[in-house]
C-alpha cells in the first residue's frame, strides 16, 4: 500500500511539484525510492544536504556584501516517530560513503550540545605565547608562539541528529552557546565565543546539519525566542512521512547505487574548483518575479521562521547547478529550488501556522475558538485560573487583534448594567491562505510571534 504524502492531517502540504526532482537528485530519489519506506522529500533534502557539505566551502554566490555557501540545515519533521525518518538518512549515507569515503569518516558527527563543542569540531590550530627560555629556565625578554593543538585541516562538518529535541532542550539552558555558534556557522563559517575558558575558535568552517523530530517535540522544545531571534530561519522544515509498506524490505545493491556515486563524484570534483556563481542573464525577470514572491513577507511567526526564503532558495538553486557540473544557476535550477522551498514553506505552515509563540495569546485563541458565542474579560481571565495580570491580558489581545485573530464585540452591559467588552475568534483558524486582508479589511491573519517579528525583522527593523 502506498501512502506516500497522505494527509495525516486537513493541513498536511500537498507533496512538491516534480520540478523539485530535478536533474541528478531526482534520479538519486527515484533510484532509492521503491526500495525504501521513507519519503521522497526525505531522499531529496537530506541528498541535496549531502553533497552541499562534501563540497566544502569552495562554491558560492554573493548577495549585497555576504557570500552564502552551499551548507544547508535540514530537519526532517514528522507526525509521529513512525515517519521512517532514519531509514531515509541510512540510504542517502550509503551513497555519500561511496562518494567520498574520508568525508564519511571524518565529517560526520552527532552530539550537538554547546557552542564551544561545535567550534572544537572544526577548530583553528591552537598557539600560546609563552616566553623564550635558555641558560637554566632563564627568561630571555623574547616571546614565541607554540603550537599546543594543530586544529582541524578538513573544515567539512555534517552533524546528524536523529533526534533534533535534545540540542534544542540544552539550548534552553543558561549560559549555553549552541543557538548563537549555529548561526554564525550557517552565515560565515567563522565561530567564536566570548567564553573566558574556551581558547578555541574556527575560520572557514563549513557546517550543515540534519536533524529529525516529530512536530509534537518541535513545537514543545523550540523556544520562542529561537523562533523569533534568526535561529529558526536557517532551517529548512520538512514535513516527511512514510511513503509505503515494504515487510520484506527494499532489495537496492551497491550495482545499482554506484553509477549515481560515480556521477556524484563527478560533480563534487567540479563544484571544489568553483568560485563566485551567477544566475544565467536569461532568468533575470524570472529571478526578479521569485525575489517579490519569496520577500513580500508573512506575518508573525510563521514570517519570522521563513525570512531567509530568498537565500535558502538561492542555496538550494546552487546545490541543483552544481550537480550539473554548472557554474551558472540556470532557469531549471532556479525552478527546482523554488518547488523545494514551497513545500518548506507548506511544512513551516504546517508546523507553526496555527501557534502564536505566546502563551497568554495562545491559549486565549485557543478559548475563544472553543466558544463560538465569545468570551468576556472575566471568562478570558478564568482561562488562566486569574494568574495573569489584567495587563498581560490586553497585550495579548492587542497582538491577536492586530493581525485579525480575534475581534471586539458589540458594546453590551453585564447584570449589574456595568460595561462588558466580549471577545470572538476571526475564522475558523484565523487565517486565510493567500495571507491577504480579509473582507473586513483586517491584516492578514497569520500566526503572530510574542515578539511581534515581521518579516524577519524586530520592532526596531534590525534582521534577525
Amino acid at each position: 500500500m502506498n501512502t506516500e504524502d497522505t494527509t495525516t492531517t486537513r493541513q498536511w502540504p500537498d507533496p512538491p511539484s516534480e520540478e523539485a526532482y530535478y536533474g541528478l537528485a531526482g534520479e538519486i530519489v527515484r533510484t532509492i525510492g521503491p526500495h525504501t519506506e521513507a519519503s521522497r522529500v526525505a531522499l531529496l533534502t537530506q541528498t541535496l544536504a549531502s553533497f552541499g557539505n562534501v563540497i566544502g566551502r569552495t562554491a558560492y554566490f554573493t548577495a549585497e556584501a555576504s557570500r552564502h555557501y552551499p551548507n544547508l540545515y535540514v530537519v526532517l519533521v514528522g507526525v509521529t516517530s513512525m515517519g521512517r525518518k532514519g531509514s531515509s538518512w541510512a540510504q542517502v549515507l550509503r551513497l555519500f560513503r561511496a562518494v567520498d569515503p574520508d568525508w564519511a569518516r571524518h565529517s560526520l558527527q552527532a552530539g550537538l550540545s554547546s557552542g564551544e563543542g561545535l567550534i572544537w569540531a572544526v577548530r583553528d590550530p591552537i598557539t600560546r605565547h609563552e616566553p623564550i627560555r635558555k641558560n637554566g629556565n632563564r627568561a630571555t625578554g623574547d616571546y614565541q608562539d607554540i603550537t599546543i593543538d594543530t586544529g582541524v585541516s578538513d573544515k567539512r562538518l555534517l552533524v546528524f541528529e536523529s533526534e533534533f529535541a535534545s540540542p534544542l532542550q540544552v539550548m534552553a539552558r543558561e549560559g549555553n552557546t549552541l543557538s548563537v555558534v549555529m548561526r554564525q556557522a550557517w552565515d560565515t563559517g567563522d565561530l567564536y565565543t566570548m567564553t573566558k575558558n574556551s581558547p578555541a575558535t574556527a575560520t572557514g568552517a563549513h557546517v550543515s546539519i540534519v536533524g529529525h523530530i516529530t512536530r509534537d517535540e518541535l513545537r514543545r522544545e523550540l523556544s520562542t525566542t529561537d523562533m523569533g531571534n534568526g535561529f529558526a530561519n536557517r532551517f529548512l522544515w520538512v514535513c516527511t512521512t512514510r511513503s509505503q509498506e515494504l515487510p520484506e524490505g527494499g532489495d537496492l545493491t551497491d550495482a545499482d547505487l554506484s553509477p549515481l556515486a560515480e556521477r556524484l563524484k563527478d560533480a563534487m570534483q567540479f563544484a571544489q574548483t568553483v568560485g563566485q556563481m551567477n544566475r544565467d542573464s536569461a532568468i533575470k525577470k524570472l529571478w526578479a518575479r521569485t525575489y517579490h514572491e519569496l520577500t513580500e513577507g508573512r506575518q508573525g511567526l510563521l514570517g519570522a521562521v521563513t525570512s531567509r526564503a530568498e537565500a535558502q532558495t538561492m542555496r538550494l538553486a546552487c546545490i541543483y547547478a552544481l550537480l550539473d557540473k554548472s557554474a551558472i544557476v540556470r532557469e531549471e535550477h532556479l525552478k527546482a529550488a523554488v518547488a523545494l522551498w514551497k513545500y518548506c514553506l507548506a511544512s513551516a505552515q504546517f508546523i507553526f501556522g496555527a501557534a502564536l509563540g505566546d502563551p497568554v495569546a495562545d491559549t486565549i485563541l485557543a478559548g475563544l475558538r472553543s466558544g463560538p458565542t465569545g468570551l468576556d474579560r472575566t471568562a478570558i481571565s478564568s482561562l488562566f485560573k486569574r494568574h495573569k495580570s489584567g495587563t498581560e491580558i490586553s497585550s495579548a489581545l492587542t497582538v491577536l487583534r492586530e493581525h485579525g485573530l480575534v475581534k471586539l464585540g458589540p458594546p453590551s452591559q453585564d447584570a449589574t448594567g456595568r460595561p462588558r467588552e466580549v471577545w470572538f475568534a476571526v475564522g475558523a483558524h484565523g487565517a486565510n491562505q493567500a495571507g491577504k486582508p480579509n473582507s473586513n479589511g483586517a491584516a492578514p491573519t497569520k500566526a503572530v510571534a510574542a515578539t511581534r517579528v515581521k518579516n524577519g525583522r524586530t520592532q526596531n527593523g534590525t534582521r534577525t
